[in-house]
C-alpha cells in the first residue's frame, strides 16, 4: 500500500473533469500527462460528485445477495453508472456462472476477489460475444460518482478492454496520513478524500478499475473473510466458496 500511495498523484490522477456526468472513456485521457491530469481534476466541483454509494437503495431496484462459504454479502448495483459492468454481472450470475467459484484472491487489509473459474487468477471471461460469437473483455466505465471506498465491487481486469468476469470488493479500513496527501495533490475532492478517511478503501485504484456496486449488508462477511488463513500466494488455505449468487428487488 506504501507504494501505492507514493504513486497516487502521477499515476493515478483522476481523468474524469470535463467528461460528462456518468461515464468516460479512459482511452480519451490517457492523452494528458500526469500534470495536465491534475489540471484538469482542480475543475471538478462538489455538485459533480455524489457520492450515490451511500444513498438509500430504492425500492424495487435489483441488488445482489451473493452467498458464500461464510455468510451472505449484499451488494447494491449502479447500471446509471457503470452500464456495461452491471449488464456483464447480471448475465454471468443469471447464468449461474459464478456458482461454486473461491476466492482466489485474498489480502487483508485491501481486498478479496473472486469470479475466476480455474481458480488462479488468470482465466474468466465475460458475457458479451463479438461478431464471431467469441467471447470478448469490455473497457474500463468511470464515474465521479463511484469510488473504491471500503465496500466497493469492482471488475479486476489485466488491463483496459479486458473485464471479463473477475470482480474485487474493498475491505481496507485505513489510508496512511501519505495517502491523503497525495490525494489532495492529485486533486481529488475534497468530500471524497473526507470520505475515503473516514471509512478507508483502495483510491488508488480510481480511474484505473471499473466500481460498478457495493456492500450494503454483509461487511462482518467481508471481514471474517479476508481475515482467513492465506498461503505465500495470498490464496485461501481452506477454500471459501461462492455458493450461489442471486439477484433479488429491495
Amino acid at each position: 500500500m506504501r507504494l501505492a500511495s507514493l504513486v497516487l498523484a502521477l499515476a493515478l490522477a483522476l481523468s474524469f473533469a470535463g467528461c460528462g456526468k456518468n461515464n468516460v472513456v479512459s482511452d480519451e485521457n490517457a492523452l494528458k500527462t500526469p500534470e495536465e491530469q491534475v489540471e484538469e481534476n482542480k475543475k471538478i466541483t462538489d455538485d459533480q460528485v455524489n457520492l450515490v454509494q451511500f444513498n438509500d437503495v430504492p425500492a424495487g431496484a435489483e441488488v445482489a445477495l451473493i452467498e458464500t462459504s461464510m455468510g451472505d454479502i449484499t451488494v447494491a448495483l449502479y447500471p446509471e453508472f457503470a452500464p456495461k459492468a452491471v449488464e456483464n454481472f447480471l448475465a454471468l450470475t443469471h447464468s449461474g456462472y459464478y456458482t461454486g467459484l473461491k476466492f482466489h484472491r485474498v489480502v487483508n487489509n485491501y481486498l478479496i476477489q473472486s469470479g475466476d473459474p480455474t481458480g488462479t487468477g488468470t482465466g474468466g471471461e465475460s458475457s458479451f460475444k463479438d461478431e464471431s460469437e467469441n467471447k470478448v473483455g469490455f473497457a474500463q466505465e468511470h464515474s465521479l460518482n463511484l469510488w473504491n471506498f471500503k465496500g466497493a465491487v469492482g471488475m479486476a481486469p489485466s488491463g483496459d478492454g479486458t473485464n471479463g468476469s473477475q470482480f474485487y470488493i474493498v475491505q481496507n479500513s485505513v489510508l496512511e496520513d501519505e495517502t491523503l496527501t497525495k490525494m489532495e495533490e492529485a486533486a481529488f475532492p475534497k468530500k471524497v478524500i473526507d470520505k475515503y478517511k473516514e471509512i478507508g478503501g483502495a483510491p488508488w485504484l480510481d480511474g484505473k478499475n471499473t466500481v460498478f456496486g457495493y456492500v450494503i449488508d454483509g461487511m462482518d462477511i467481508l471481514e471474517e473473510i479476508a481475515s482467513v488463513e492465506v498461503d505465500e500466494n495470498r490464496v485461501p488455505v481452506e477454500d471459501v466458496i461462492i455458493t450461489q449468487i442471486t439477484i433479488i428487488e429491495r
